[in-house]
């Protein structure tokens, strides 16, 4: 099927897991004609989790594309992940979407996934739909849902159809006033979506002034409710039920009739290398500007590259860019993403999701194009959460040392909360991740698709150094050995930054004291030394050396010469300047069962948790705030469910660093004095 940028609809399903994402991506491509009937999540038959970690624990980990055509419109469906977990590939789906439909468990009410995902998506300038799901369910309190969900996320939530008959039908009420519903009156709920929708311009609130709703036409309240979607005027309730169907039809009628196409939508946030904001046009004739949002290495076309298109037309066997490299590659396969399946086309037009396979240089939020102009252009970077959980990996059997870091790039290219460490003190390979789960689940892909099997242990914790006051350090490097030597002297001065500012090297030398071609060796030396730590032997940060004086002599300096002069006058100031440990102190969200609270805010207390607050939610459940040293935290997935029974669950996101108590300084310094010593 053909179509163009008008007639494509980018939907995204997010919500807090169990509520029924994947099951309703299976009912919208049944309802849509994509599938002959639906598979089941228990059976491992759907469309959507494929990996045989995601049958073997029920739910989805990557986000899953697939299209839809019905009626002149085509529907790029993305189902995502609900755990915390997976989040990497859920945020990164984001990037490729107008709307993000969150589904809203009618039993569960709100939950926290419910709460991050529309606040993402609010973040992200994205329009946002409310999907209650599971309506024909036992212990759904619909009405009572409606009202949470306005007092939750604003009195612009609006139903814009309702159920009947005990959630066997919906029933529109954003075009029509009659009808029978399980709660509320159609005709009242038809004049609270109509007041909210025409408001949003004068010119439709005036002729429903003058005249009257009968003065406007389809167009233009289809026109006036986009609008309310792109500026957050407007958030749809809509209603469904997975395993019946019901609402499901009308859900992809909504899509066709009412939601944003690419032309419509917030524009995304591109932006040039001096980082200032650009607009990219959604016209097929322009030059090609497309994003990558997701990577996938499968086992038979090789390493695929998923992209949005935002600008200009992408063909097969065109020539493109990634990024600002300068050897175009040819799209010799240009696909979608269908599923299970990649169906070959012909052209990518903007608005559309494509994919092209085996170009090694594609990568995660890598821009493609076809001009040299667009090379310093790229998407504003989705706000990850910080990966902080780590395991220390080794190979289980000799000589598979380079497999398994060959595996672990794959998986983290795949993946934008996984990152990959190598601590060259230690030897020791670290992989670090959102949780406990996140990196179980990654090491048995990496045994089922590379056949590497690993033994872990814990990592040392990302503690940082820096200092504490201004200093100012010298060194002279002086060296013979018979024939040339060599000679560099170095002046220079600390200073702390604000946490988090990260260094700044200034050169203030004057009158040519030390030539210019040797800042860059003193620069290289002293993030040598930053690279190592002062202290406890981790790195430095959140500081400014300024080199102001120095010597140099005309035939014996070298660049070598400077290298170890400005690593040793750097330590010289640093151990003036008072010099402190950091540690990572993460933002902590536990969710358990109000009976525990006793119990869980005093383990955290024991932790030197700060708690900062908790908040009551629907069906008992607590959610306390806190803030806690990540290092305290090592054990507390198995702490947890000991003390709740199984039921407590938590997430972690990196807050900032700060000095860690005097007794601990003590003891990192001490520990690593016998390396320093050795070196």
């Amino acid at each position: 099927m053909s179509y163009n940028t008008e007639s494509i609809r980018n939907i995204a399903l997010a919500g807090h897991a169990g509520s029924g994402k994947t099951t309703l991506f299976e009912a919208l491509l049944h309802a849509g004609g994509v599938i002959q009937s639906q598979g089941s999540v228990e059976r491992g038959t759907t469309q959507s989790d494929t990996d045989a970690q995601e049958k073997a624990r029920g739910h989805s980990i990557d986000s899953c594309i697939a299209g839809i055509d019905r009626g002149g419109c085509h529907i790029n469906l993305i189902d995502t992940a609900g755990y915390d977990d997976f989040r990497g590939g859920t945020l990164s789906a984001f990037a490729a979407v107008e709307t993000v439909m969150v589904v809203v468990n009618a039993v569960n009410g709100i939950e926290h996934g419910t709460r991050r995902m529309m606040e993402h998506a609010r973040t992200r300038g994205l329009a946002r739909v409310l999907v209650v799901n599971k309506i024909d369910f036992e212990g759904a309190h619909l009405g009572a849902l409606v009202e949470a969900l306005r007092e939750e996320f604003g009195p612009e939530c609006l139903p814009v159809n309702l159920p009947a008959q005990g959630g066997k039908r919906v029933l529109d009420c954003f075009f029509h006033t009659e009808g029978t519903t399980d709660f509320s009156s159609l005709a009242t709920a038809h004049q609270r979506i109509l007041d909210q929708v025409v408001e949003i311009n004068e010119a439709t609130m005036g002729a429903y002034l003058d005249q009257g709703e009968a003065a406007l036409s389809r167009e233009q309240l289809h026109d006036a409710f986009e609008q309310c979607l792109r500026e957050g005027h407007l958030v749809p309730i809509c209603f469904a039920s997975s395993r019946s169907g019901a609402g499901v039809t009308e859900l992809l009628d909504i899509a066709d009739r009412l939601l944003p196409n690419p032309a419509e939508g917030n524009p995304p946030p591109f932006r040039n290398g001096e980082d200032e904001a650009i607009t990219v046009n959604a016209d097929p004739a322009q030059h090609v500007i497309a994003d990558v949002f997701k990577i996938v290495n499968d086992p038979f076309v090789g390493k695929l590259g998923i992209f949005r298109v935002w600008q200009g037309t992408v063909r097969r066997d065109a020539q493109l860019l990634v990024d600002d490299g300068r050897k175009p590659f040819r799209v010799g396969h240009l696909l979608r993403p269908n599923a299970k399946n990649h169906v070959e086309i012909e052209q990518a037009v903007p608005g559309d999701i494509a994919a092209v396979a085996k170009v090694e240089e594609i990568h995660y939020d890598a821009v493609l194009h076809d001009a040299h102009e667009e090379d310093r252009i790229h998407l504003a970077p989705m706000r990850f959460p910080q990966p902080m959980f780590g395991l220390a990996l080794e190979p289980k059997h000799k000589g598979q040392e380079q497999k398994l870091a060959n595996a672990l790039a794959r998986l983290a290219e795949e993946d934008p909360c996984l990152r990959m460490e190598h601590h060259k003190e230690l030897n020791e390979t670290v992989l670090r991740g959102l949780s406990e789960l996140h990196l179980k689940v990654t090491l048995e892909r990496m045994r089922e698709r590379y056949g590497v099997e690993v033994v872990t242990h814990p990592p040392r914790i990302a503690y940082r150094e820096t200092i504490a006051t201004k200093a100012e350090g010298h060194h002279r490097h002086k060296k013979q050995t018979g024939g040339a030597g060599q000679f560099g002297e170095v002046f220079l001065r600390v200073e702390p930054l604000d946490r988090g500012a990260g260094f700044e090297f200034v050169d203030a030398v004057k009158g040519g004291v030390i030539p210019g071609t040797f800042l860059p060796a003193i620069e290289k030396g002293v993030r040598q030394a930053m690279e190592r730590g002062a202290v406890a032997g981790y790195p430095l940060q959140d500081l400014r050396v300024t080199v102001y004086d120095g010597k140099y002599h005309p035939v014996d300096s070298k660049e070598v010469a400077f290298v170890s002069a400005g690593k040793k006058a750097f330590l010289d100031a640093v151990g003036k300047a008072r010099p402190i440990v950091l540690e990572p102190i993460v933002d902590v969200e536990v969710a358990i069962p109000e009976s525990d609270v006793g119990d869980v805010t005093g383990g955290l207390a024991g932790k030197r948790a700060r708690i900062l607050g908790t908040d009551s939610r629907r069906g008992g459940e607590l959610l306390i705030k806190a803030q806690a040293p990540l290092a305290e935290l090592t054990d507390y997935p198995t702490e947890l469910k000991a003390m709740t029974g199984g039921r407590g669950r938590y997430s972690l996101d990196l807050s900032h660093y700060e000095p860690v108590p005097a007794p601990v300084q003590k003891q990192l310094s001490e520990a690593w004095r016998p390396k320093l010593e050795e070196d």
